[in-house]
C-alpha cells in the first residue's frame, strides 16, 4: 500500500487507542494491545554491514571499506541482501512468537554521519569524509534496505542527526557548534538526499547538542527535516539520549520534563526508557494526547508499510533458507575484493605461490579484525592466515607467528614483554617473502558504550599502531626480507615506516567474516586491489596542525580543507594493472571520458571527477568529488564512460548557509584520484582536466 492508504490505516488504529496505550506504542519495545490484534514490536535492529545481533547472518565488509569500493550498484545489492536476511528471520521467529530485541525489521542504519576526524572512534561505521561519496553510498544502501515494491522491505534509519562525530566521551552533554556554511555544505547533504531522494523511512536523532539544541529536540533540525525536506517518516532517538536532556545536556529537570520536550519537538520513537515516563508528562500537562497520537500514527504508518500488521506481503514466503545463502556469501566476497586499498606496491604484488611465506602479526589469525563492530554472527569464519594457508595449499609452505598483543606488551601475562618478538624474527629470517598483519579492532576504535574498549572511550589516542605494533614492524623490517604489510582497521593509521620501508602495503578494512579469502586472493593475483580511500590519511605529527577535536569547524579537515601533504590522499589507491584515461569533455550535465587498459591485467578501476570553482572566495580549499564510475576492462580494451553531474556541484555555500550559483569557471578534474601533487606522485598517474562555463 502507498504511504496515504498506510497513513490511513494507522489513523483509524490509533484512534481506537487510549492515551496508556499510545504511550506503550512509542518505546522501542512496544508491548501487544491484544484487544486489537495488535502483536509486540521491537523496533530496535541493526544491519550496518548485514544484519547484525541477531544470531546467524551473512558479513559484510564494514561500511567505510564498502565506501571504498565506490561502488553504488553493490552497496544496494548489500542492502536487498540485508533485508532479505531480516526478513527471513523475522517471519520465521516471529510464527515462534519471538519478537525480542535485534529481531524486526526496523534496521537503525546506515551511518552517514561526515568522518571529519581521524580519532573518532565510530568513523568506521560511516562512508568517509565526502559528503558526495556519503551520499551516494548511503541512499544506495537505503534503496536496497527498502527495495521498491509496494510493501517496505524493511525500514532503513539514516543516523546521527546532525553533527555528530565524537569525541566519544562527551557526547553526552556536548555541544557540537557548527556555523551555517559547514551545516549546509558538510554535515546536512548527505540526509538531505536520503530523505528526498532514497525516501529513508527513518533518521535517527543524535545524542550531542546542536548550537546549543538537543538534536533529539531541536527546532532547527525538524525545521530541516520535517520543513524543508519533506520528510514522512518517523524520527527516533539514540539510545538514551533523551535522559541526557536531564543528564548531561541539562535544559530539563527531570525525565517527565525530558520525554515531553522529545515528544512536543516531534521525535516519536524512544530508543531507551524516558518515554516510560509519558503518562505522568500528559497528567502534569506537559504533553496533550495529540501529541501522543500524532506520534503513534507515524510510527504505525511504517508499520502499515512493512506489511507486518496482518495484512502480508509478498515477502512473507521468504524462507530462513535465504541466510548465508550462497547468493549472500558471494556478495560479501565481491565486496570484500572491491574494498580493500593498495597503498604501496613495489613490484612485490601479486605474489607467486612458492617456496615459505611467513605470515605474522596480531590480526593474522584475528576474528575481532574481521568484522570491525555492529556484526552478525557468521557460521564460518575465515582469517587472513587461513585464507593465505588455504590459497597455497600444497605449494608453498605458510609459517606464522603472532609477533605481538594487539595493544598490550606481551601475550601471555607471566612472560616478559614482547613475549612474540624473537618467534616473530624467527619466523622473518626462514621466509622467502613476508606478510605482516597488523592494525585495530573494536576495543582500539569503537563507540563509547562499547564494554570492550581497551582505550578511554573508543576513540583513538593518536594515529599510530599500538607501541607494541610498532616494535614488531621494525623488528619484522629489519630482517631485510620482501615484506607486504596487512593493515586492518576503520581509519587512518601513521603508516611512514611502512611506506619508507616495506615493499607493498595493503589496506584490507575489516573485511567480513570471511574476508581472509578475499584478501589472499588478492595478494596471490587472483583479482587486482582496486579500492580507493574515503577518508584522508595523515602522518600523525598533522594532527597538531587540525582544529581541537571538539571543534567542528571544517577548516582544515577532511581533503577539500587541508593545507598539508598527507601521507596518502582521500580517493587514491593502486591497482595491478595500468589504465589510463583520454579524451574528457563535459557540459554541466555529464562528462564523458575514455579508459584503456594498457597492461595484460583484467581488473576494475574507479574514474574519479573533481570540480574546482576558479573564481569564487566561497569554494573549498581544494576541487571536490563531484562524481565516480566503477569499470572493469580486459586487457586492450577501452570504453567511454558517461558520467552524470548534479546541479548542485556548481554551486557554492556562502558564510551566511545559503547556497547559490559559483562564479561561473569551473575545472573539471578525470583521473584514478585526487588532481593533486601527493596523489600523483604515489601513483605515476596523472589526471586530466576541462573548462566548464
Amino acid at each position: 500500500m502507498n504511504r496515504k492508504e498506510a497513513e490511513a490505516r494507522a489513523r483509524a488504529l490509533v484512534a481506537q487507542m487510549t492515551p496508556r496505550e499510545k504511550a506503550s506504542q512509542l518505546r522501542y519495545d512496544s508491548p501487544a494491545i491484544e484487544r486489537l490484534g495488535i502483536p509486540a514490536y521491537n523496533w530496535w535492529n541493526e544491519a550496518l554491514h548485514g544484519v547484525a545481533r541477531g544470531g546467524t547472518a551473512t558479513s559484510f565488509p564494514q561500511a567505510i571499506g564498502l565506501a571504498a569500493s565506490f561502488d553504488e550498484e553493490l552497496i544496494e545489492k548489500l542492502g536487498d541482501a540485508a533485508a532479505t536476511e531480516g526478513r527471513a528471520k523475522y517471519n520465521e521467529l516471529a510464527a515462534r512468537g519471538d519478537r525480542d530485541i535485534y529481531h524486526g525489521l526496523s534496521f537503525w542504519s546506515p551511518n552517514i554521519n561526515i568522518f571529519r576526524a581521524p580519532r573518532w572512534g565510530r568513523g568506521h561505521e560511516t562512508y568517509g569524509e565526502d559528503p558526495v561519496l556519503t551520499a551516494e553510498m548511503g541512499a544506495s544502501y537505503v534503496r536496497g534496505l527498502q527495495g521498491e515494491g509496494d510493501t517496505m522491505k524493511s525500514a532503513a534509519c539514516a543516523k546521527h542527526f546532525a553533527v555528530h562525530s565524537g569525541p566519544e566521551a562527551l557526547r553526552h552533554s556536548f555541544n557540537a557548534a557548527a556555523s551555517p556554511k559547514d551545516l549546509e555544505e558538510t554535515y546536512l547533504p548527505a540526509f538531505e538526499d536520503l530523505v528526498r531522494e532514497a525516501k529513508v523511512e527513518a533518521v535517527m536523532g543524535a545524542y550531542n547538542r546542536l548550537n546549543g539544541e538537543p538534536c533529539c529536540a531541536s527546532d532547527y533540525l525538524m525545521g530541516k527535516l520535517r520543513g524543508e525536506w519533506g520528510f514522512e517518516g518517523h524520527f527516533v532517538s539514540d539510545c538514551w539520549a533523551i535522559r541526557d536532556f536531564h543528564t548531561g545536556h541539562m535544559v530539563t529537570k527531570t525525565s517527565a520534563e525530558s520525554a515531553a520536550l522529545a515528544l512536543k519537538k516531534g521525535c516519536d520513537l524512544n530508543c531507551g526508557s524516558s518515554y516510560q515516563c509519558l503518562m505522568s508528562a500528559l497528567e502534569l500537562g506537559l504533553i496533550d494526547e495529540e501529541d501522543l497520537t500524532r506520534a503513534a500514527v507515524r510510527l504505525f504508518t511504517t508499520r502499515y508499510l512493512l506489511g507486518i500488521l496482518g495484512e502480508g506481503s509478498e515477502y512473507d514466503a521468504i524462507p530462513y533458507t535465504a541466510v548465508e545463502c550462497e547468493k549472500h556469501l558471494a556478495l560479501a566476497h565481491e565486496a570484500a575484493l572491491k574494498s580493500c586499498v593498495l597503498l604501496k606496491n613495489n613490484g612485490l604484488l601479486p605474489l607467486k605461490a612458492e617456496g615459505t611465506i611467513g605470515v605474522i602479526g596480531p590480526n593474522a589469525n584475528s576474528r575481532g579484525a574481521l568484522i570491525g563492530n555492529y556484526y552478525g554472527t557468521s557460521s564460518r569464519y575465515i582469517t587472513v592466515l587461513e585464507g593465505i594457508q588455504d590459497r597455497v595449499a600444497g605449494r608453498a609452505r605458510v609459517l606464522y607467528s603472532e609477533g605481538s598483543h594487539l595493544f598490550r606488551d606481551r601475550v601471555e601475562e607471566l612472560a616478559l614483554e614482547d613475549d612474540r618478538l624473537a618467534e616473530a624474527r624467527t619466523v622473518a629470517a626462514n621466509s622467502d617473502v613476508v606478510i605482516l598483519t597488523l592494525g585495530y579492532d573494536e576495543r582500539l576504535e569503537g563507540e563509547e558504550s562499547d564494554q570492550g574498549n581497551a582505550v578511554g572511550s573508543g576513540d583513538k589516542e593518536d594515529l599510530l599502531l599500538p607501541a607494541p605494533q610498532r616494535r614488531l614492524l621494525d623488528a619484522v623490517l629489519a630482517a631485510g626480507k620482501p615484506t607486504v604489510v596487512l593493515l586492518m582497521a576503520g581509519s587512518a593509521v601513521d603508516l611512514s615506516a611502512a611506506e619508507e620501508k616495506a615493499d607493498a602495503i595493503l589496506l584490507t578494512w575489516y573485511p567480513g567474516a570471511r574476508g581472509g579469502s578475499a584478501v589472499a586472493e588478492l595478494l596471490f593475483g587472483d583479482a587486482s586491489p582496486s579500492g580507493k580511500l574515503p577518508v584522508t590519511f595523515y602522518r600523525n605529527e598533522q594532527l597538531d596542525e587540525m582544529p581541537a577535536f571538539t571543534d567542528y569547524a571544517m577548516r582544515g579537515r577532511t581533503y577539500r580543507f587541508f593545507g598539508g601533504e598527507p601521507l596518502y590522499p582521500f580517493g587514491y589507491g593502486l591497482s595491478y594493472a595500468d589504465m589510463a584515461l583520454s579524451g574528457l569533455r563535459a557540459d554541466r550535465a555529464v562528462a564523458r571520458v575514455t579508459v584503456t587498459n594498457r597492461s595484460a591485467f583484467t581488473a576494475e578501476e574507479v574514474v574519479e571527477l573533481y570540480l574546482k570553482d576558479e573564481g569564487s572566495p566561497d569554494a573549498p580549499l581544494h576541487p571536490v568529488l563531484c562524481g565516480f564510475q566503477r569499470l572493469r576492462l580486459k586487457p586492450g580494451e577501452s570504453r567511454e564512460l558517461q558520467i552524470p553531474l548534479d546541479e548542485r556541484a556548481f554551486t557554492v555555500v556562502r558564510a551566511d548557509g545559503s547556497r547559490v550559483p559559483g562564479s561561473g569557471r569551473w575545472t573539471l578534474y578525470a583521473g584514478f584520484g585526487q588532481p593533486d601533487a601527493r596523489t600523483a606522485a604515489l601513483s605515476g598517474k596523472n589526471y586530466l582536466r576541462v573548462t566548464v562555463e
